[in-house]
């Protein structure tokens, strides 16, 4: 689940929080921190099935941020893309940091999810209907500030760190096929330092408890192998069709989601 939901614009923590509670999954127990800790393990799964997917990608904008700063100036695409890649996760970081607690604590409200599921789907389809012809490395300093602010509106479970970056993307009017990939490549920078800080909590606390390791691996390789079809297929899709399928699919299960939870039927 979380392997296919990182990409595609359907809301990971969303699914993370409603599948369990909806399929009623009780293999962790209820243990709030162990399932925050498995998160952990599941999003370095996703973030492992980024980097080899984009690995070519990433060492050339690794290649080029080196020779900007030997050079001390950025005039090359690959250099400005990758500099603007690394500072789009900045919103997103400071808003988690800042906003850790609330999220954690306030915004995992199934009815609350189930709305955003809703909204931020349709304001996918309003974007994904608007024109748009540019390539990815037509990437910007702006680009990366709105699409930046937007990642860290998906802090907010449901709203879809994916389907709100596309969504921005499109807006900017990327064609949808390199909105998918700035999404993907925004992605590894903000997740990257989102498992360090809590795998050094987990390492802290304790590491992974005893009896888990089994299930932590096998769901790191899990959610990598899942995130890795994800990536592969959505790209393809993309390049000949919208996102249409997407939205009806968050708009149906945010209804399903709100009529359970609202009224009392689970």
């Amino acid at each position: 689940m979380q392997g296919l939901s990182e990409f595609l614009p359907i809301s990971s923590s969303g699914h993370l929080i409603l599948v369990p509670q909806l399929l009623g999954w009780h293999d962790l127990h209820g243990d709030n921190s162990l399932n925050k800790s498995f998160d952990v393990a599941l999003h370095l799964g996703t973030l492992i099935a980024a980097l080899w997917y984009f690995r070519r990608d990433i060492w050339r904008y690794v290649v080029a941020a080196w020779e900007s700063l030997r050079l001390r100036a950025v005039t090359t695409v690959d250099q400005r893309v990758g500099w603007l890649l690394l500072l789009s996760a900045i919103p997103g970081a400071i808003a988690g940091a800042l906003l850790e607690s609330l999220i954690e604590d306030t915004l995992g409200d199934p009815v609350l999810i189930g709305v955003n599921l809703i909204v931020f789907g349709l304001v996918l389809q309003w974007a994904d209907g608007l024109s748009g012809v540019r390539p990815d490395d037509d990437y910007h300093q702006k680009d990366a500030l709105l699409m930046g602010i937007a990642q860290a509106l998906a802090l907010s479970p449901g709203v879809s760190r994916s389907g709100i970056t596309m969504t921005a993307g499109r807006w900017l009017r990327f064609t949808r096929e390199s909105a998918a990939r700035l999404s993907f490549l925004m992605a590894i920078p903000i997740t990257g330092g989102a498992v360090l800080y809590k795998g050094v909590k987990l390492a802290s606390s304790g590491g992974i408890p005893a009896g888990y390791g089994g299930a932590f691996l096998w769901g790191t390789i899990a959610a990598g192998l899942a995130g890795l079809l994800a990536i592969t297929v959505l790209l393809k899709y993309l390049r000949t069709h919208s996102f249409l399928p997407f939205v009806i699919y968050r708009v149906g299960l945010g209804i399903i989601v709100i009529v359970v939870f609202a009224t009392g039927l689970r």
